[in-house]
């Protein structure tokens, strides 16, 4: 079953419940979708000559890839498949077309839904159910009327595809869900503090353990990353520690994840403008969030690899003893950065984070941050930038698993030129490049604390939107857990 919920202090309650199962069979007044590329034949399941004339008159004739037949005591949904070029377009294109059916069996009050793989074809099924159920997500908590979706159940009839790979959906979409509503609280809720509670919720349900570092053991271990960020608030930073080694890991070494946990970044001192900025700020966690919500999935679905989540979280606010522009802070590896731009506090924090994680004797580590509006000026919200000094085979496997997912990587060049606008006059360098290629020069910065096979992802344009953009909804995306699962399946 997946499970949509919403975390809300110590209980769980769940607003809309979305169960996904595999069946063997349909009744006669079963809502369906007819998944198929042209090449059913429509009678066995109840349509009469009239109707299967009139679908195929739809989908030949008028080549529409979604029909509705209303039979009173059901309704069937045909689903062409349409095939592109490459198959993960294919698979993309089938979650966008889920959305649409989504769309219309909430507008039918549809509570239940049995989707047929007509063709035997898993890969195109798993697709299309996933994209269903995702767009069923919603965040009602602070609606004092709740208008929930109508759908309820999603039935799969296949061949081809087995008990597992379903119950894999159900967690992948759970997680995302999860990291969804991570993002979308407000810090009047999701405080630096109540972040790492609600990590310690995913490990206590899912399986993994949960450490986390209070301000005291942060200040002992000497994090000035970290602490300077956290100087402008009146709420103490945390430093989560999510750690799932089963006894049948493939790697001795842990793949470790490292997310950005800034809560709410009002930029500090170097204040942002409140409209199209300050006012998404509460999505500058969305790193952490998918951190959090991976370890969960990673867990859950019992995989047989050993990872590490690690998440520094702090707010950013111009109060108290606010670190100003021209501060050289001592970072946890005994680096100094002269701060030049306090709205450039997300590397501050990874840093710390960065060079904590080398006592693991790392595999791969890899960091996601809504880091910079360099990387969203670049890309759009169409991608993640990403650079690192990853082998070449990790970035193919990582570049596979974000066009699978379609969240899709941009690998940005990372020369050494780069090094060089970092560069500062009074300490090791500074925690700003300039006004050019901002994204690379951030990720320039945090290479400096890594001696690890490692790789950055810069989430800032797809994790938060402003507008819905078909299964991933408006707000939060939940973007990277996908990504992370599938890759991580497949080490």
């Amino acid at each position: 079953m997946i499970f949509f919920f919403y975390i809300y202090g110590s209980q769980k309650y769940k607003l809309l419940m979305t169960t996904i199962s595999k069946i063997a069979a349909i009744k006669n007044n079963e809502n369906i979708i007819l998944l198929d590329s042209k090449k059913t034949n429509y009678s066995s399941y109840g349509l009469s000559k009239d109707e299967i004339s009139y679908i195929n008159n739809q989908t030949e004739k008028l080549n529409k890839n979604f029909v509705c037949i209303n039979q009173l005591n059901r309704y069937i949904i045909v689903q062409i498949i349409d095939k592109k070029a490459e198959q993960y377009l294919t698979l993309e294109a089938l979650r966008k077309a889920a959305c649409a059916v989504h769309a219309h069996i909430s507008d039918l009050k549809i509570s239940a839904i049995t989707i047929i793989d007509c063709e035997s074809k898993a890969e195109e099924t798993l697709a299309f159910t996933e994209g269903l159920a995702l767009s069923n997500y919603q965040f009602l908590k602070y609606k004092s009327k709740k208008e929930n979706n109508s759908l309820k159940n999603i039935h799969v009839i296949s061949k081809k595809i087995s008990d597992k790979e379903i119950n894999e959906l159900q967690v992948v979409v759970d997680a995302t869900q999860i990291a969804r509503t991570l993002v979308n609280e407000p810090v009047s809720f999701l405080t630096a503090t109540q972040l790492s509670k609600e990590f310690q919720k995913l490990g206590k349900e899912a399986g993994f353990n949960v450490e986390v570092f209070n301000k005291a053991k942060i200040k002992a271990l000497k994090m000035g990353g970290l602490l300077s960020v956290n100087l402008g608030s009146i709420e103490p930073p945390t430093f989560s520690i999510m750690e799932y080694k089963p006894k049948n890991a493939k790697n001795k070494k842990p793949v470790i994840l490292v997310g950005k946990g800034v809560v709410y970044d009002t930029g500090g001192v170097s204040l942002k403008p409140t409209p199209n900025s300050m006012d998404l700020m509460k999505s500058d966690m969305a790193g952490s969030a998918a951190v959090g919500a991976t370890m969960y999935a990673v867990a859950k679905a019992k995989l047989p690899v050993y990872v590490i989540g690690i998440v520094p979280a702090t707010d950013n606010r111009p109060g108290e003893n606010a670190y100003v522009p021209g501060d050289v802070i001592t970072m946890y590896n005994g680096m100094t950065v002269e701060m030049l731009n306090a709205d450039a506090e997300g590397r501050m924090i990874l840093a710390d984070a960065l060079s904590y994680a080398q006592k693991y004797n790392p595999e791969l580590v890899i960091d996601l941050a809504t880091l910079t509006g360099a990387a969203v000026a670049a890309i759009g919200t169409s991608g993640i930038v990403a650079m690192g000094n990853a082998d070449a085979k990790t970035k193919k496997q990582l570049a596979n698993s974000g066009n699978k997912t379609y969240e899709r990587l941009a690998e940005m060049p990372f020369w050494d030129d780069y090094d060089d606008l970092l560069k500062s006059d009074i300490a090791d360098m500074k925690n700003i490049g300039g006004p050019y290629a901002g994204a690379i020069t951030a990720g320039k910065f945090l290479a400096r604390y890594t001696n690890y096979p490692w790789m950055h992802f810069d989430i800032a344009g797809p994790a938060f939107l402003t507008a819905k953009n078909t299964y991933r909804g408006k707000g939060g995306t939940g973007v990277g857990v996908r990504l992370l699962f599938d890759f991580l399946k497949n080490k």
